[in-house]
């Protein structure tokens, strides 16, 4: 146990490819700052047009990533979606929906900024996957 922290919990954080790298100090922070949340399956987590500045990281189950009602990609356990709007404020450009039951890892602004100071390998892996998917679309996909 790190500090109260359950080792399972450490473990859960730490097999999240984006929190992979971050310290057992940053893991710490991370599941105290963290709020998971299960969603039933046809839920809406986030609404193309809505604002937003929440990371959410999945943990269980599927969602679909959609625009304009047009099936962009699906979410499995691992991914992650909302950096862009994390990253500069503006309305969400895609829609994603619970596919299946999903639990997602729910960071905050205020949060997420502490995490991205103190851990800048959170904020590479952010940046690259924003790279890789203004690339794929040829746009911004403002989740």
């Amino acid at each position: 146990m790190a500090r109260g922290i359950p080792s399972e919990v450490i473990r859960h954080f730490q097999a999240v490819p984006l929190f992979a790298s971050v310290s057992k100090k940053g893991i710490r922070a991370l599941v105290q700052a963290a709020a998971e949340v299960d969603v039933p399956a046809g839920k809406v987590l986030v609404r193309e047009g809505e604002f937003g500045r929440h990371l959410y990281v999945m943990t269980r189950g599927t969602a679909t990533v959609t625009r304009g009602g047009r099936k962009l990609s699906e979410l499995a356990p691992g991914d992650f979606f909302g950096e862009m709007a994390f990253l500069s404020p503006a309305p969400r450009s895609a829609t994603v929906t619970a596919y299946t039951d999903v639990r997602v890892m729910v960071l905050g602004p205020r949060e997420l900024d502490v995490i991205v100071e103190r851990e800048p390998a959170v904020a590479k892996r952010l940046l690259e996957t924003m790279a890789k998917r203004v690339q794929t679309t040829g746009r911004s996909r403002r989740l």
